[in-house]
């Protein structure tokens, strides 16, 4: 690739004037020539407006430089602003066009549609690296040996197929340290939703067996399997074995109960995503629907930013691009709009799958029922969004009269910390803006500094509010980009305050306001107040709506940052000393604490009492006992 800069135009002197309009496209043509590439469009302070692809760059730019050409009133406004143009020339209009969706999504131009929603979807994994191989939900990268499923629209999703899975063919979930530690079988085998194979219930083949069908129910084979469980069923019942009889028709009663929530279950469709776009009032809603094996695996919903006035083929065409950018597309993908280059697309699509993949926008049959359930979704969901998004930003109105901030805030951070008497210390950062909760940018902080240790709860704040601010001024000094928060909450009163001035006094950064929300005297919902830097505490009426939705906004920081602190102490617990010890492995640990009774025994035990635990040679007595006692 070459690339070409004009910032010739600029000037560090404020009085210069800057050209901008037309004229400036049109100096751009005759150093251009008709090669493939990317372009961008910048406004007189180097701000990126737009960025795109061309197959032929002089076609394109000639294009934008004719003021008699019939642009739309968003270009129109584009090329009024632009001041100077930047080229990125690439072998093929593919590569243009993968170059094009990274360098969206990396600057986030003012008039290009965005999808703000990049999330990774789950799948099902059945683990092949084990002789009895493990179900579970996985998430990324495909790195693990085994069978995927997906992918799901959610999390939820994958936990509810999952439970049921495990009633209907009793894989295990544990993971292998687990499996190799276990010497009884456990509370899901009691419950009937594992086949213990860890202790020997189940043979190799018979688990293979239930391997193989639970791999033929995720690709659409169910039939089959209830027609082998109602046989095996009938022939129990003959042979007087109502026990286990019973089993099977449990098993085929949650098979059922499996198929019925997946939903709209499409016949001819085997595989395939289903993308409805609905636009209204410069807004837009895209919904997708995952169908694999002919089930429907669930929908999600997005909100991509329209570009200040794109229309629904190019939404639709860069919803698509930017959308699987980063995950393998299906062999089918139904539009409810056709986009503007489906062959450039369809290519781009197989060059990421390494197959064919075919894009449609189907007028008639289960496809088009398929595309305008999809397409209603869209519609409804985004009337609601609208509905909510309105009460939204009258709070937010609301938020900044009763604060005096300069305007409603578009990214409020709400922080707070959780710990038990500076016992596994987390910190918390939950974000809210214009649409709601923004979920995807919560953030969880370890606590890792010695305020953690002594429950110093203003110090845990100054270090989650340094580590925060440090690295938004290292990843984006001049404040271009969104993540930049309008407003700070923070969970307590003038020590918390105190302690975030400091912070932020510190980083140079003057210009985030910051509120402290406490409980107040009783420590009551409803009679919090409120702490800014320099002025008195002061409290709002019970009945204020502002009040309310601060609550809203405190109790989530709240509910994430004790959440964390739960999930930490959990995994604390589990842990011992003898998880750090090179060599000890899941059965030497086991071996080593039926033996002595606990952690604490082993570290006090000589090399000689060591050795007589089974599995226990010489030298690893010898470094067991170094570990616990060094010099």
């Amino acid at each position: 690739m070459s690339e070409e800069t004009e910032n010739d135009l600029h000037s560090d002197t404020p009085e210069l004037y800057i050209p901008t309009g037309y004229g400036v496209i049109q100096n751009y043509l005759r150093r251009l020539d008709t090669s493939p590439g990317v372009y961008r469009m910048l406004n007189a302070k180097a701000e990126v407006l737009y960025v795109g692809k061309a197959r032929n760059l002089k076609a394109r730019v000639t294009n934008y430089s004719r003021p008699s050409a019939q642009h739309s009133a968003r270009i129109t406004r584009m090329i009024s602003e632009t001041a100077s143009m930047m080229f990125l020339t690439t072998r093929t209009e593919t590569e243009a066009l993968l170059l094009e969706q990274n360098l969206i999504k990396q600057l986030k131009p003012r008039y290009n549609v965005l999808l703000r929603d990049d999330r990774s979807f789950p799948n099902i994994l059945i683990r092949k690296e084990h002789a009895f191989p493990q179900i579970k939900k996985h998430r990324g990268k495909r790195s693990e040996k085994g069978s995927y499923f997906g992918p799901f629209a959610s999390a939820g999703a994958v936990n509810r197929t999952l439970n049921q899975l495990q009633k209907v063919f009793l894989l295990r979930t544990c993971n292998d340290s687990i499996f190799t530690s276990r010497t009884r079988p456990c509370l899901l085998h009691q419950i009937k939703r594992c086949s213990a194979p860890c202790v020997g219930k189940v043979t190799p083949a018979e688990y293979a067996t239930q391997v193989t069908n639970a791999e033929h129910f995720l690709q659409g084979k169910s039939t089959q399997i209830q027609a082998k469980l109602a046989t095996a069923m009938t022939t129990a019942s003959e042979a007087m074995e109502f026990e286990r009889a019973a089993a099977l028709r449990d098993r085929i009663r949650a098979l059922t109960n499996v198929q019925q929530t997946q939903g709209i279950n499409p016949r001819s469709v085997a595989e395939a995503d289903v993308i409805a776009l609905h636009l209204e009032g410069g807004q837009a809603c895209v919904q997708v629907f995952f169908i694999r094996a002919n089930q429907n695996w669930g929908n999600h919903d997005f909100y991509p930013r329209t570009g200040l006035g794109a229309e629904e083929a190019e939404i639709l065409e860069t919803f698509v691009t930017q959308f699987y950018n980063d995950k393998e597309p299906p062999r089918l993908v139904l539009l409810s709009h056709p986009v503007e280059n489906p062959d450039l697309v369809c290519e781009m699509l197989a060059k990421r799958a390494m197959r064919k993949v075919e894009l449609a926008v189907p007028l008639r049959g289960e496809k088009a029922e398929l595309v305008e359930n999809a397409a209603r979704n869209a519609r409804e969901t985004l009337a609601r969004r609208m509905a909510e998004g309105a009460a939204q930003s009258k709070l937010l109105m609301g938020l900044a009269d009763t604060f005096n901030l300069d305007a409603p805030p578009k990214r409020i951070e709400i922080y707070d910390n959780a710990h038990i008497q500076g016992s596994d210390a987390i910190g918390g950062m939950v974000v809210a803006g214009p649409d709601g909760f923004i979920k995807g940018q919560y953030r969880k902080f370890n606590i890792k500094g010695a305020a953690g240790k002594t429950g110093d709860d203003f110090g845990m704040m100054k270090e989650m509010l340094t580590r925060r601010f440090e690295r938004l001024l290292k990843e984006d000094p001049v404040r271009k980009s969104d993540a930049w928060p309008d407003l700070l909450l923070i969970d307590g009163g003038a020590g918390q305050v105190s302690a975030v001035a400091e912070v932020l006094t510190k980083l140079g950064v003057d210009d985030v306001p910051f509120i402290g929300v406490a409980k107040g005297i009783d420590r009551n919902a409803g009679k919090e107040e409120f702490y800014r830097p320099g002025e008195p505490a002061f409290a709002l009426q019970r009945n204020d709506p502002v009040l309310y939705f601060i609550q809203r906004l405190r109790d989530e920081a709240h509910r994430w940052a004790n959440g964390a602190h739960k999930a930490k102490r959990s995994k604390a617990i589990s842990i011992t000393p003898l998880d750090d010890v090179p060599g000890v492995g899941a059965t030497r640990k086991r071996a080593l604490l039926a033996h002595f009774g606990s952690a604490k025994a082993v570290a006090r035990a000589g090399v000689s009492d060591l050795m007589a635990v089974d599995g226990i040679s010489e030298t690893m007595a010898q470094i067991i006992h170094d570990f616990f006692n060094e010099a």
